[in-house]
């Protein structure tokens, strides 16, 4: 039995059908919800990087199996293999194979989770880390994709947490007319992060947007302020 084989007969040894059932609901599978038909066998995030520790030494390439699989945990799997991949590759060159898979394989990379738990620490820490190849933040912004448009956005973290707030202020100001709620939810986050590290940096953009972002994103930015500050902000006078 293979590698690939030998990963996914564990985790579906470890499998949940309750919990399936209930990770279908959260992650909206349902017809016309953004997760729609994806499979769950009902694992937990920490029993899929329990699993994926067994088997960081899969190729790329088996990777590449692993990550086109119908089953969401086996997908995210993949992903935390990668991760760990590219926090122990040594060069650019290492780091540029991992992080062309990742480009590669991203139509898989399809609901929130897939997309939180890996971008940071792969596509995030490589454009932070090489300001030249940050054409490639540039089309995921600008994508037709959901899942795209949310890499670009989490993706800022690692520049964040690096005190390098400017993609996050300048990508959350293109987003104000954007229509997912997904988006809205990953950009007020983002801000609240800026928030946290610099609240000056936080309380300037909201004094000059917050009448202009959508109220999800407006909430989620506010969500750490003293109740007085976040009710000034919601009850600014909104811009159509």
């Amino acid at each position: 039995m293979n590698k690939v084989k030998q990963l996914s007969s564990l985790a579906k040894k470890m499998s949940s059908v309750a919990q399936a059932q209930i990770l279908q609901g959260f992650f909206k599978t349902g017809p016309g919800e953004y997760g729609e038909g994806d499979i769950f066998w009902g694992l937990k995030v920490p029993v899929s990087r329990q699993i994926a520790s067994q088997f960081f030494d899969l190729s790329l390439k088996e990777l590449s199996v692993l990550i086109s699989s119908p089953v969401h945990e086996l997908r995210l799997i993949a992903l935390l293999i990668a991760v760990y991949k590219y926090q122990q590759a040594q060069t650019f060159f290492q780091q540029k194979k991992i992080v062309r898979w990742y480009w590669r394989e991203r139509k898989f990379i399809n609901n929130w989770d897939l997309v939180d738990l890996s971008v940071v620490k792969i596509l995030g820490a490589y454009l932070r880390d090489y300001p030249q190849e940050r054409k490639m933040f540039i089309f995921l912004s600008q994508s037709s994709s959901l899942w795209d448009r949310r890499l670009a956005m989490v993706s800022t973290f690692a520049f964040i947490a690096a005190g390098e707030f400017k993609p996050t202020l300048d990508l959350a100001r293109n987003y104000f007319n954007d229509s997912e709620d997904l988006i809205a939810k990953a950009s007020g986050w983002m801000l609240r992060e800026v928030g946290k590290r610099d609240n000056k940096v936080l309380l300037e953009f909201l004094n000059n947007y917050a009448g202009q972002m959508p109220r999800i994103m407006l909430r989620y930015a506010i969500e750490r302020l003293p109740e007085a500050k976040r009710q000034k902000y919601l009850n600014k006078k909104r811009i159509s």
